[in-house]
């Protein structure tokens, strides 16, 4: 079967030919692909920067998909991998049934984006309705996802940041009510931040840049009244685009209600994950096909993956692979 391919760590997929997969086990089931996302967590298996990188080589890229099961089911299966193919193994119990409604394209690239805005705004931060949200690097399809999300789950307001001009105006489309850009200089932004600050005070940060921007944007929560009363917020790191690591000042955790949270494998409680196929994905594409969340997607064939990989995730929408 054809398939994308890397031989070691760092190298760009290369549409190639290689072994067609086979069962291991009755638990394990062969999908023909029809359509798989490209994203930030497959180029860092791919490049080896990512904690659940692959084990082995020659690998197939791809994290999850959608595709038809030999019962001739249409699925969307999660943490399957090796989906950026003609065929895959997937798990009985790791895959939930789409509705006519949704198109292979935007089945596939709805269940990333949108479990990692659901994880990051229900199952971290806890968001309630009023509350004031800051989406930190909001001009990314997860980003733009949250956004929504966030409106749908009643956030009384929403303050978003990004470094790409022109995604960024066009944000409020979406249900943003404040815009900052982050090309300003480290004393501007800070005060930008601070001004928002006294109008909104912070209830829930989602942060997809980390890095720099973050170092600034705690630096503006920090208090300096000792007599202050505690404001609870929650900071929820999503991803690094800005860098990996951040300093972070003592007094900042301590003049400050700031409770520190990350999203990612192995952050979700186990009861949560069981709910993926059941409750969160159902409602996700639910929300979806009734347009009340919308994602900016391209198809691309399969054979051209070098291509589409290399231009992934500057354009603010989502590639979709289709064989």
């Amino acid at each position: 079967m054809k398939a994308a391919v890397i031989h070691q760590f760092g190298e760009v997929p290369r549409y190639e030919d290689i072994t067609d997969p086979v069962p291991q086990n009755e638990q394990e089931l062969v999908m023909t692909v029809k359509a798989a996302s490209l994203k930030n967590i497959d180029k860092g298996q791919a490049n080896g920067s990512h904690y659940d990188s692959h084990k082995k080589f020659p690998a197939v890229v791809g994290t999850d998909g959608v595709g038809v099961l030999p019962d001739g089911s249409r699925v969307f299966t999660f943490f399957s991998g090796a989906t950026m193919a003609e065929k895959a193994i997937v798990q009985k119990g790791s895959f939930v049934p789409l509705p006519d409604t949704i198109d292979d394209v935007t089945a596939a690239a709805l269940p990333n984006p949108g479990l990692s805005a659901w994880f990051s705004l229900v199952t971290r931060a806890g968001l309630q309705p009023g509350e004031t949200v800051l989406i930190n690097g909001a001009t990314g399809i997860t980003g733009k996802t949250a956004i929504q999300l966030a409106k749908q789950l009643g956030a009384g307001k929403i303050i978003v940041t990004g470094r790409n001009a022109q995604n960024l105006a066009m944000l409020p489309e979406l249900g943003a009510d404040v815009t900052i850009s982050l090309l300003q200089s480290d004393d501007d932004l800070r005060t930008a931040f601070k001004e928002e600050f006294k109008k909104s005070p912070i209830n829930v940060v989602i942060d997809y840049t980390w890095g720099h921007p973050a170092e600034i944007l705690l630096s503006a929560l920090t208090g300096n009244d000792l007599m202050a009363v505690a404001h609870r917020t929650r900071y929820v790191t999503v991803g690094s685009m800005a860098g990996p690591t951040i300093q972070l000042a003592s007094d900042t955790l301590r003049s400050a209600a700031i409770e520190l949270y990350g999203v990612g494998g192995g952050s979700i409680p186990k009861e949560v994950m069981q709910k993926i196929p059941t409750e969160i994905l159902p409602q996700l594409f639910d929300l979806v096909a009734t347009g009340k969340l919308k994602l900016d997607t391209e198809a691309v064939p399969l054979s051209e993956v070098s291509s589409a990989w290399e231009r992934s995730g500057t354009a603010g929408k989502r590639y979709v692979l289709v064989p």
